[in-house]
């Protein structure tokens, strides 16, 4: 009751000048003395929570506070993170025609490409690229990868014309045409289980053969005789993400093998199919750092593959290992009617290169690098 003569003091001092409170000044009035209390509930909410806080002890405190950190690091982590794993797919989708892609496979046109160019300072560029590695992590477990950049030329052009791998050659690796199941075991009997997914998700594919002469995500490569089309899946360590969406669960497959190389430009993924009549010319691969497992999906008769002189034959729900940097060729001599020679191909590492080197590789030989 106090302030009711203290209002009517202030509408008298104020008479002169303004009018007589309206209802609307009167319910202002009463909205900001409610607002006031509203502010001394909210200091001594704040007073009671510091005075809880004081009370507790230094474990209870010690523990919160860890908690808002692991908290907030884990938003840093999320937010750097999410986002770059988000642009890369978008940025080989929104590239594609600047890029040069043509039927959903991505065509190589940089001529800083270490798989598509030869050139002198090549090896300099890989040593730079080494000695960045070693700053960010140890020169522990690199001396094969330096004393092969180093001595790369005369490795390259001393070695027999049965094994010249193209780009780089580690030196003290076993060399081997071919490998036994049992170099990659895991990742073999994996995909050995998983045969008849992958041979439904490229049945699904191939029925677009008979629309059009080559379908989107198919190329076409250059043989003596006859036609042999590849489906990538990841070509030069980039996925196709295209390609990727029509063959999801071969995708995801991927993501379970323990040895394969998807983060540097010598691995590959793809669908291989050779038609009857053809012949690959004889070639090496790029490296001795891999071994390629080719798993038979389709096998029609007199169908091989040679690698170092020695013919093997695929055969369909089997992974067949091979080293391609040696001289190798294949071929499908089988009738019209027998259909295609079709193989799931994949990059796996060679089992002798240790964990630290494929880390140093794969930063070394990384896509665009």
């Amino acid at each position: 009751m106090v302030w009711v003569p203290l209002r009517t003091t202030r509408t008298d001092r104020r008479a002169p000048l303004r009018a007589p409170p309206t209802r609307c000044t009167t319910m202002s009035l009463e909205w900001l003395m409610d607002w006031s209390w509203s502010l001394d509930g909210l200091r001594d909410f704040i007073a009671t929570g510091i005075q809880s806080f004081r009370d507790c002890d230094a474990t209870a405190l010690a523990a919160v506070a860890c908690l808002l950190v692991l908290f907030m690091w884990y938003c840093y982590h999320v937010g750097r993170e999410q986002p770059r794993a988000y642009a890369t797919v978008n940025a080989l989708m929104q590239s594609a025609e600047a890029n040069g892609v043509q039927n959903g496979y991505v065509y190589c046109h940089s001529p800083e490409c270490v798989r598509c160019t030869h050139h002198d300072g090549l090896n300099q560029k890989l040593y730079h690229n080494l000695q960045e590695y070693a700053k960010r992590y140890s020169w522990s477990g690199m001396g094969r990868i330096h004393k092969g950049i180093r001595e790369q030329g005369r490795y390259l052009n001393s070695r027999p014309s049965i094994q010249k791998p193209e780009v780089f050659f580690l030196p003290d690796l076993p060399t081997m045409p071919y490998f036994s199941r049992d170099a990659q075991k895991h990742d073999v009997e994996l995909l050995e289980r998983n045969f008849q997914t992958i041979l439904c998700e490229f049945e699904t594919l191939y029925k677009a053969f008979s629309n059009c002469s080559l379908p989107q995500g198919w190329k076409m490569n250059s043989t003596p005789s006859g036609e042999w089309f590849t489906f990538y899946l990841v070509n030069q360590g980039m996925c196709v993400p295209r390609n990727c969406r029509r063959c999801p669960r071969t995708y995801r497959l991927l993501g379970s093998l323990r040895t394969c190389i998807g983060n540097n430009v010598f691995g590959n993924a793809c669908i291989s199919v050779l038609s009857p009549g053809t012949v690959i010319a004889e070639h090496y691969g790029p490296t001795n750092i891999r071994i390629r497992c080719h798993l038979g999906l389709k096998t029609p008769s007199n169908c091989e593959l040679v690698v170092g002189g020695e013919p093997q034959c695929w055969a369909e729900g089997r992974c067949l290992l091979f080293d391609d940097s040696f001289l190798h060729t294949a071929f499908h001599e089988g009738p019209p009617e027998e259909g295609p020679r079709v193989v799931f191909m994949v990059d796996l590492w060679h089992p002798n290169v240790a964990a630290a080197e494929r880390q140093a590789l794969d930063f070394i030989f990384a896509p665009g690098r």
